[in-house]
């Protein structure tokens, strides 16, 4: 059986490079430590800000030099974190960095305030006679638009040092996820012992083409998972209460409306995404589970089985580096910087991408303004694996591209599209490797790998969107969230979905504790809108060529400068419209299509 190693034991190349941001652990220290005088400058300003708009431009600029110079600290800490969580001085120095940003955010909190203090107007008139505020337009707007839903200044003060409390579901899932959780190795059809780790499971096991060690390794998988449903169910509740509390207390109708809110998303473009995906997704994806169960000749689909590979003979491997070619040659016509970025990624050690004790499970990127993207993966030399790197080189282009355009004040694009560059980059990648392969088997391994982001991004994220909604609706009716309503809720949507189809057991019903998304707002919905952007995105370029080329470089460039919806309708793309989701459905079903005829 193959040994897990520890971070100390993986090959350091194959790891990202934190020497980028600290040389050492010392000068991470140094900075940690000038973080309260950095504060102290920003607060000389607190009660002047009504004195004109100089004094809010210093101010401002105070407040992003706090920001920005913090971000790499905490940055740094979290990254040491996703490395290894089991590591009590990584553990250490991630609650520091904790501790500072709730400092941080309380000595930041006085600014809004005093803002919406101000008379109406006054903001306003400030932008358009300082020529230098206009750079802060964006959060200036966005404040103002507060107004209704900000508490007194004591309030916000209170909230904002709490913050370090108030995101303890968050680490808490995190920490029990890296630290804790531990599961069985278990015995392919072979006889063969496999490790099981929660990482291994979502990358490979899960895909596992062996049905006895697909089936064994999700029995394992829940039996760890389920260990800890009570602790998660709790930490899921709180944070799902401590939403609700602070929407109602902040005035809004519902937690849901306070999330949109802050993502500049509608209430209209939420609804339509997560209505007509479910409703008209769902008769696609169940012909897909037939026709793989028949295929598969398998006695029944479990939910470890939705993504058994289709082809079980057929696993196409790849190396690191290959699929970095591959990925390159795919983005060639994005143009050379596009390029650029992405082989820096790839060859300067912008990525993690070993397994061992302790690591992250699932992959991010990182954004770091001053320094680069910083990306966590497993690599599993699986071909499949190419297309979960081409989908986070593609948050590292969007990052890189804003650095350049914006200042520190708007790199930041809303969550509700942010999935837009990342799911553009895996339709290029499927784009460019179906145009060079003729033969049938392989175009068909192809297909099922585009169908796999679909299955992620319109089901299963999906249905966690629904789990949401109706969680938050729980909450707010007074229900009080535990474990057994969290399974019970997703089995019911499960069960919806499938129409039974898909067995539900125990595993299925406990997946709302596998994602750390439930922390982080309404984040699981917009997998869909960054899904559907990048479909027809993709495929206008294979109708208009560079015309569709340089408005996608304009997205990519204008990060949070621009309101998500209006920075899509630039783009030609208008998510409120039924008709938009309609079409990138369709597009799955004829994927479907393509797929059975085939065999």
């Amino acid at each position: 059986m193959a040994k897990r190693l520890t971070r100390e034991e993986v090959p350091v190349e194959e790891t990202w490079r934190l020497e980028d941001f600290f040389l050492s652990i010392e000068d991470w220290e140094a900075a940690l430590g000038a973080v309260d005088s950095e504060i102290a400058q920003v607060t000389s300003y607190r009660g002047r800000l009504g004195e004109g708009a100089s004094v809010l431009l210093e101010c401002l600029e105070a407040a992003e030099n706090l920001i920005r110079k913090f971000y790499h600290v905490e940055l740094y800490a979290s990254l040491l974190l996703a490395s290894d969580g089991t590591n009590p001085a990584n553990q250490a120095i991630a609650g520091r960095a904790a501790a500072a940003k709730a400092r941080v955010e309380a000595g930041l909190s006085f600014i809004e305030a005093e803002l919406l203090r101000l008379p109406d107007g006054a903001v306003e008139q400030w932008l358009a006679t300082e020529p230098r505020l206009e750079a802060f337009r964006r959060n200036l707007e966005k404040i103002v638009s507060n107004k209704p839903y900000v508490l007194s200044p004591e309030t916000e003060e209170v909230l904002a040092s709490l913050g370090e409390i108030m995101k303890a579901p968050y680490m808490l899932y995190n920490r029990t996820k890296s630290s804790d959780m531990r599961f069985e190795p278990v015995i392919d059809s072979t006889g063969r012992k496999v490790p099981v780790s929660f990482a291994t499971y979502e990358v490979m096991l899960e895909k596992s083409p062996d049905t006895t060690l697909r089936r064994n390794a999700f029995l394992s998988f829940t039996r760890g998972i389920s260990a800890y449903q009570n602790v998660l169910g709790g930490t899921f509740g709180t944070e799902i209460r401590r939403n609700v509390v602070l929407a109602k207390a902040r005035g809004f109708e519902s937690a849901t409306h306070m999330f949109l809110h802050r993502q500049e998303s509608s209430l209209k473009a939420y609804t339509n995404l997560l209505d007509i995906i479910q409703k008209e997704i769902a008769p696609h994806m169940r012909r897909y589970v037939e026709f793989r169960k028949e295929v598969l000749g398998l006695d029944k689909i479990m939910y470890c089985d939705i993504e058994a590979p289709l082809d079980p003979e057929f696993d196409p491997e790849t190396t690191f580096e290959e699929a970095g070619k591959e990925i390159i040659k795919a983005c060639k016509i994005m143009g050379q910087e596009y390029t650029d970025i992405i082989r820096a990624a790839l060859s300067d050690r912008w990525i993690d991408r070993v397994d061992n004790i302790g690591k992250s499970t699932g992959a991010f990127c990182a954004g770091a303004y001053d320094a680069h993207p910083y990306i966590l993966t497993t690599w599993s030399n699986h071909a499949r694996s190419m297309f979960t790197l081409a989908h986070e080189l593609g948050h590292a282009v969007a990052d890189v591209f804003t650095a350049r355009n914006q200042r520190f004040a708007n790199i930041r694009m809303s969550m509700f599209i942010v999935e837009g560059p990342s799911t553009f980059n895996e339709r290029l990648l499927a784009r460019y490797v179906l145009s060079q392969n003729n033969d049938n088997r392989m175009r068909r391994w192809l297909l099922t790998q585009v169908l796999s982001t679909y299955y992620h991004d319109y089901v299963r994220h999906m249905l966690e969107a629904e789990l949401l909604r109706r969680i938050y609706a729980l909450a707010e009716a007074g229900t009080p969230i535990t474990a057994s309503v969290l399974s019970a809720t997703q089995g019911d949507i499960l069960n919806e979905f499938w129409d039974g189809l898909v067995e539900v057991d125990e595993g299925a019903s406990l997946t709302w504790m596998r994602q750390p998304h439930y922390y982080m707002g309404l984040y699981p919905y917009t997998y869909s809108a960054g899904l559907t952007c990048s479909t027809l995105m993709a495929q206008a370029i294979d109708e208009e060529g560079q015309p569709t080329v340089d408005r996608w470089l304009e997205v990519l460039k204008a990060g949070g400068s621009v309101k998500p919806l209006e920075l899509m309708h630039r783009a030609g793309i208008d998510l409120e419209d039924p008709a938009t989701v309609r079409k990138v459905v369709d597009y799955v079903g004829r994927l479907i299509d393509e797929v059975e005829k085939s065999f």
